[in-house]
Protein backbone atom coordinates (compact mmCIF):
# COMPACT_ATOMS: atom_id res chain seq x y z
CA UNK A 1 0.00 0.00 0.00
CA UNK A 2 1.14 3.39 -0.78
CA UNK A 3 2.02 6.43 2.12
CA UNK A 4 -0.84 8.02 0.46
CA UNK A 5 -3.23 5.61 0.61
CA UNK A 6 -2.11 4.35 4.31
CA UNK A 7 -2.80 8.48 5.07
CA UNK A 8 -6.08 8.75 3.52
CA UNK A 9 -6.93 5.54 5.28
CA UNK A 10 -5.61 7.10 8.85
CA UNK A 11 -8.09 7.92 11.21
CA UNK A 12 -9.10 11.09 12.47
CA UNK A 13 -7.32 12.98 15.26
CA UNK A 14 -9.04 13.89 17.95
CA UNK A 15 -9.26 17.48 17.25
CA UNK A 16 -10.56 17.02 14.01
CA UNK A 17 -13.05 15.11 15.56
CA UNK A 18 -13.50 17.35 18.11
CA UNK A 19 -14.00 20.10 15.19
CA UNK A 20 -16.49 18.28 12.59
CA UNK A 21 -18.56 17.79 16.09
CA UNK A 22 -19.02 21.71 16.44
CA UNK A 23 -19.63 21.72 12.68
CA UNK A 24 -22.47 19.37 13.08
CA UNK A 25 -24.02 20.60 15.91
CA UNK A 26 -23.98 23.93 14.43
CA UNK A 27 -25.17 22.99 11.30
CA UNK A 28 -28.96 23.19 12.42
CA UNK A 29 -28.22 26.96 13.44
CA UNK A 30 -26.64 27.84 10.55
CA UNK A 31 -29.49 26.36 7.98
CA UNK A 32 -31.89 28.33 10.42
CA UNK A 33 -30.33 31.32 9.87
CA UNK A 34 -29.65 31.00 6.13
CA UNK A 35 -33.60 29.91 5.64
CA UNK A 36 -34.91 32.44 8.55
CA UNK A 37 -32.55 35.48 8.50
CA UNK A 38 -30.28 35.45 5.16
CA UNK A 39 -32.92 34.85 2.18
CA UNK A 40 -35.49 36.71 3.42
CA UNK A 41 -32.76 39.93 4.17
CA UNK A 42 -32.08 39.46 0.31
CA UNK A 43 -35.28 38.82 -0.84
CA UNK A 44 -36.76 42.12 1.43
CA UNK A 45 -33.76 44.41 0.14
CA UNK A 46 -34.92 43.11 -3.57
CA UNK A 47 -38.40 44.14 -3.11
CA UNK A 48 -37.47 47.18 -1.63
CA UNK A 49 -37.05 48.27 -5.13
CA UNK A 50 -40.13 46.96 -6.93
CA UNK A 51 -44.06 46.73 -7.03
CA UNK A 52 -45.15 43.57 -5.81
CA UNK A 53 -48.65 42.41 -4.25
CA UNK A 54 -47.78 38.95 -4.18
CA UNK A 55 -50.44 38.64 -6.68
CA UNK A 56 -48.98 39.67 -10.01
CA UNK A 57 -44.74 39.76 -10.78
CA UNK A 58 -42.82 42.26 -9.30
CA UNK A 59 -42.26 45.58 -11.48
CA UNK A 60 -39.04 47.37 -11.18
CA UNK A 61 -39.29 50.63 -9.67
CA UNK A 62 -36.04 51.90 -8.46
CA UNK A 63 -35.77 53.91 -6.15
CA UNK A 64 -39.70 55.67 -6.25
CA UNK A 65 -40.63 53.33 -3.35
CA UNK A 66 -38.22 55.39 -0.81
CA UNK A 67 -39.58 58.63 -2.55
CA UNK A 68 -42.60 57.55 -1.86
CA UNK A 69 -42.79 56.93 1.77
CA UNK A 70 -40.80 59.78 2.84
CA UNK A 71 -43.54 61.96 1.53
CA UNK A 72 -46.42 59.63 3.75
CA UNK A 73 -47.47 61.75 7.16
CA UNK A 74 -48.29 57.70 8.55
CA UNK A 75 -44.36 56.84 8.14
CA UNK A 76 -43.13 60.12 9.16
CA UNK A 77 -45.64 59.75 12.64
CA UNK A 78 -44.27 55.80 12.70
CA UNK A 79 -40.94 56.79 12.41
CA UNK A 80 -40.90 60.02 14.82
CA UNK A 81 -42.92 57.58 17.53
CA UNK A 82 -39.92 55.18 17.25
CA UNK A 83 -37.56 57.30 17.88
CA UNK A 84 -39.02 58.57 20.62
CA UNK A 85 -39.58 55.76 22.29
CA UNK A 86 -36.22 54.08 21.87
CA UNK A 87 -35.02 57.16 23.41
CA UNK A 88 -37.68 56.62 26.36
CA UNK A 89 -37.67 53.43 26.87
CA UNK A 90 -33.89 52.34 26.69
CA UNK A 91 -32.21 54.72 28.78
CA UNK A 92 -34.62 54.23 31.56
CA UNK A 93 -34.59 49.95 30.72
CA UNK A 94 -30.93 50.13 31.18
CA UNK A 95 -31.07 52.19 34.35
CA UNK A 96 -33.89 50.04 36.03
CA UNK A 97 -31.71 46.61 35.14
CA UNK A 98 -28.84 48.40 36.93
CA UNK A 99 -30.63 49.55 39.75
CA UNK A 100 -32.39 46.34 40.66
CA UNK A 101 -28.69 44.36 40.08
CA UNK A 102 -27.05 46.98 42.63
CA UNK A 103 -29.96 46.41 45.32
CA UNK A 104 -30.21 42.48 44.53
CA UNK A 105 -26.34 41.39 44.17
CA UNK A 106 -25.57 40.73 47.86
CA UNK A 107 -27.52 37.30 49.63
CA UNK A 108 -30.05 38.46 51.93
CA UNK A 109 -33.31 36.54 53.30
CA UNK A 110 -35.63 36.39 50.55
CA UNK A 111 -33.55 37.42 47.60
CA UNK A 112 -34.23 35.10 45.24
CA UNK A 113 -37.96 36.05 45.50
CA UNK A 114 -36.76 39.17 44.37
CA UNK A 115 -34.48 37.83 41.95
CA UNK A 116 -37.38 35.85 40.12
CA UNK A 117 -40.00 38.46 40.76
CA UNK A 118 -37.69 40.65 38.64
CA UNK A 119 -37.41 38.04 35.85
CA UNK A 120 -40.78 37.08 35.91
CA UNK A 121 -42.31 39.22 33.32
CA UNK A 122 -39.53 38.80 31.00
CA UNK A 123 -40.57 35.45 30.27
CA UNK A 124 -44.20 36.11 30.07
CA UNK A 125 -45.71 35.76 26.12
CA UNK A 126 -45.99 38.93 24.44
CA UNK A 127 -50.08 38.69 23.88
CA UNK A 128 -50.79 37.15 27.26
CA UNK A 129 -48.24 40.69 28.99
CA UNK A 130 -50.10 43.14 26.76
CA UNK A 131 -53.43 41.40 27.45
CA UNK A 132 -52.65 42.36 31.56
CA UNK A 133 -51.39 45.75 30.80
CA UNK A 134 -54.75 46.46 29.11
CA UNK A 135 -56.35 45.56 32.21
CA UNK A 136 -53.66 47.78 34.58
CA UNK A 137 -54.61 50.30 32.34
CA UNK A 138 -58.34 50.36 32.07
CA UNK A 139 -59.35 53.79 32.63
CA UNK A 140 -62.36 52.76 34.86
CA UNK A 141 -61.77 49.36 36.59
CA UNK A 142 -57.90 49.21 36.26
CA UNK A 143 -55.94 49.08 39.22
CA UNK A 144 -53.55 51.65 38.68
CA UNK A 145 -56.70 54.12 38.31
CA UNK A 146 -57.84 52.83 41.39
CA UNK A 147 -54.62 53.48 43.19
CA UNK A 148 -54.11 56.96 41.70
CA UNK A 149 -57.83 57.51 42.52
CA UNK A 150 -56.94 56.69 46.28
CA UNK A 151 -54.31 58.60 46.39
CA UNK A 152 -56.10 62.15 45.23
CA UNK A 153 -54.11 61.80 41.79
CA UNK A 154 -56.31 62.39 38.87
CA UNK A 155 -56.96 59.57 36.92
CA UNK A 156 -55.95 59.05 33.35
CA UNK A 157 -57.21 58.02 30.46
CA UNK A 158 -53.88 56.12 29.49
CA UNK A 159 -54.51 54.25 26.41
CA UNK A 160 -57.52 56.48 25.13
CA UNK A 161 -55.97 59.67 25.21
CA UNK A 162 -53.30 60.58 22.79
CA UNK A 163 -51.06 62.39 24.76
CA UNK A 164 -50.17 59.15 27.00
CA UNK A 165 -51.30 56.38 25.08
CA UNK A 166 -47.35 56.27 24.08
CA UNK A 167 -45.89 56.73 27.50
CA UNK A 168 -48.01 53.68 28.58
CA UNK A 169 -46.18 51.41 25.92
CA UNK A 170 -42.96 52.80 27.47
CA UNK A 171 -44.05 52.10 31.34
CA UNK A 172 -44.88 48.41 30.08
CA UNK A 173 -41.30 47.68 28.68
CA UNK A 174 -39.54 48.63 31.57
CA UNK A 175 -40.94 45.79 33.64
CA UNK A 176 -39.20 43.73 30.91
CA UNK A 177 -35.87 44.62 32.15
CA UNK A 178 -35.02 40.45 32.85
CA UNK A 179 -32.21 39.47 31.03
CA UNK A 180 -30.72 42.86 31.47
CA UNK A 181 -30.69 42.45 35.27
CA UNK A 182 -28.92 38.68 35.00
CA UNK A 183 -26.22 40.25 32.85
CA UNK A 184 -25.66 43.02 35.32
CA UNK A 185 -25.81 40.70 38.68
CA UNK A 186 -23.02 38.07 36.39
CA UNK A 187 -21.18 41.50 35.95
CA UNK A 188 -21.03 42.67 39.35
CA UNK A 189 -20.25 39.15 40.52
CA UNK A 190 -17.12 39.34 38.26
CA UNK A 191 -15.58 42.25 40.11
CA UNK A 192 -12.70 41.35 42.16
CA UNK A 193 -14.22 42.09 46.12
CA UNK A 194 -9.91 43.09 46.58
CA UNK A 195 -10.74 46.68 44.51
CA UNK A 196 -13.42 47.36 47.34
CA UNK A 197 -11.50 46.62 49.95
CA UNK A 198 -8.42 48.69 48.57
CA UNK A 199 -11.20 51.73 48.07
CA UNK A 200 -11.98 51.38 51.68
CA UNK A 201 -8.99 51.32 52.96
CA UNK A 202 -8.41 54.70 51.54
CA UNK A 203 -10.82 56.23 52.59
CA UNK A 204 -13.53 55.62 49.77
CA UNK A 205 -17.53 56.00 50.59
CA UNK A 206 -20.20 53.57 49.17
CA UNK A 207 -20.56 56.48 46.23
CA UNK A 208 -16.64 57.06 45.50
CA UNK A 209 -16.19 53.18 45.28
CA UNK A 210 -19.51 53.03 42.40
CA UNK A 211 -18.04 55.91 41.05
CA UNK A 212 -14.35 54.65 40.39
CA UNK A 213 -14.79 51.25 40.92
CA UNK A 214 -18.17 49.66 40.07
CA UNK A 215 -19.19 51.97 36.99
CA UNK A 216 -16.03 51.86 35.59
CA UNK A 217 -15.62 47.90 35.44
CA UNK A 218 -19.18 47.93 34.42
CA UNK A 219 -18.73 50.07 31.19
CA UNK A 220 -18.28 47.97 28.60
CA UNK A 221 -21.28 45.29 30.11
CA UNK A 222 -23.40 48.57 29.94
CA UNK A 223 -22.70 49.46 26.24
CA UNK A 224 -23.16 45.95 25.59
CA UNK A 225 -26.88 46.27 27.05
CA UNK A 226 -27.75 49.25 25.77
CA UNK A 227 -26.60 48.00 22.07
CA UNK A 228 -28.67 45.24 22.81
CA UNK A 229 -31.24 47.20 24.24
CA UNK A 230 -31.75 49.76 21.28
CA UNK A 231 -32.18 46.66 18.48
CA UNK A 232 -34.60 44.76 20.70
CA UNK A 233 -36.57 47.82 21.64
CA UNK A 234 -36.87 49.53 18.00
CA UNK A 235 -38.62 46.01 17.08
CA UNK A 236 -40.44 45.12 20.15
CA UNK A 237 -43.09 47.41 19.42
CA UNK A 238 -45.64 45.15 17.42
CA UNK A 239 -47.40 42.67 19.66
CA UNK A 240 -48.97 45.54 22.43
CA UNK A 241 -49.58 48.42 20.06
CA UNK A 242 -51.59 45.83 17.72
CA UNK A 243 -53.73 44.02 20.18
CA UNK A 244 -53.88 47.11 22.80
CA UNK A 245 -54.77 50.10 20.85
CA UNK A 246 -54.29 49.12 16.90
CA UNK A 247 -51.82 52.16 16.67
CA UNK A 248 -53.98 54.54 18.06
CA UNK A 249 -55.42 56.87 19.17
CA UNK A 250 -54.33 59.05 16.30
CA UNK A 251 -51.28 57.01 15.49
CA UNK A 252 -50.13 57.31 19.02
CA UNK A 253 -48.92 54.45 18.86
CA UNK A 254 -48.13 53.54 15.24
CA UNK A 255 -44.45 52.35 15.40
CA UNK A 256 -42.62 51.06 12.54
CA UNK A 257 -43.17 47.22 12.78
CA UNK A 258 -46.78 47.75 12.91
CA UNK A 259 -46.67 49.72 10.37
CA UNK A 260 -44.53 47.60 7.82
CA UNK A 261 -47.46 44.76 8.93
CA UNK A 262 -49.69 47.09 7.81
CA UNK A 263 -48.43 48.28 4.72
CA UNK A 264 -46.87 44.51 3.71
CA UNK A 265 -49.99 41.88 4.76
CA UNK A 266 -52.98 44.40 4.85
CA UNK A 267 -52.59 46.64 1.91
CA UNK A 268 -50.76 43.81 -0.02
CA UNK A 269 -47.74 46.48 -0.93
CA UNK A 270 -45.00 44.57 -0.61
CA UNK A 271 -42.59 46.82 -2.33
CA UNK A 272 -43.48 49.73 -0.16
CA UNK A 273 -43.41 47.63 3.19
CA UNK A 274 -40.11 46.61 2.55
CA UNK A 275 -38.75 50.13 1.82
CA UNK A 276 -39.94 50.83 5.14
CA UNK A 277 -37.85 47.78 6.87
CA UNK A 278 -34.74 49.19 4.80
CA UNK A 279 -35.37 52.47 6.41
CA UNK A 280 -36.05 51.17 9.83
CA UNK A 281 -32.83 48.92 9.41
CA UNK A 282 -30.77 51.72 8.49
CA UNK A 283 -32.49 54.23 11.46
CA UNK A 284 -31.06 51.40 13.74
CA UNK A 285 -27.64 51.24 12.00
CA UNK A 286 -27.27 54.76 12.41
CA UNK A 287 -28.60 54.93 16.23
CA UNK A 288 -25.62 51.99 17.05
CA UNK A 289 -23.15 53.70 15.30
CA UNK A 290 -24.03 57.30 17.34
CA UNK A 291 -23.89 55.50 20.69
CA UNK A 292 -20.60 53.70 19.48
CA UNK A 293 -18.84 57.06 18.93
CA UNK A 294 -20.53 58.48 22.35
CA UNK A 295 -19.20 55.83 24.03
CA UNK A 296 -15.88 55.50 22.77
CA UNK A 297 -13.62 54.84 25.24
CA UNK A 298 -15.73 54.30 27.80
CA UNK A 299 -14.78 51.48 29.05
CA UNK A 300 -11.61 49.39 29.42
CA UNK A 301 -9.25 47.21 27.48
CA UNK A 302 -7.56 44.06 28.63
CA UNK A 303 -3.67 44.04 27.85
CA UNK A 304 -3.86 40.63 26.89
Amino acid sequence: MSGASRSRAAPLRAGDKHRYGLWLMLTPFLVGTVVLVAVPAVLTFALAFTEYDALSPPTWRGVQNFFDIFHERVFQIALQNSAIFVALAVPLRVLGALSLALLLQHRRRGYGVYRVAVFLPTVVPDIAYALIWLWIFNPVFGPLNIVLGALGVPQIAWLVDPDTALYAIVIMSLFQIGEGFILLLAALRSIPPDYYAAGSLDGAGRWQLFRHVTLPLLAPWLVLLTVRDIIVTAQNTFTAPYLMTGGGPYYATLFMPLLIYEEAFDRFRFGLGSAMMIVMFLSIGLLLYLVFVTMRGWGYEDDA
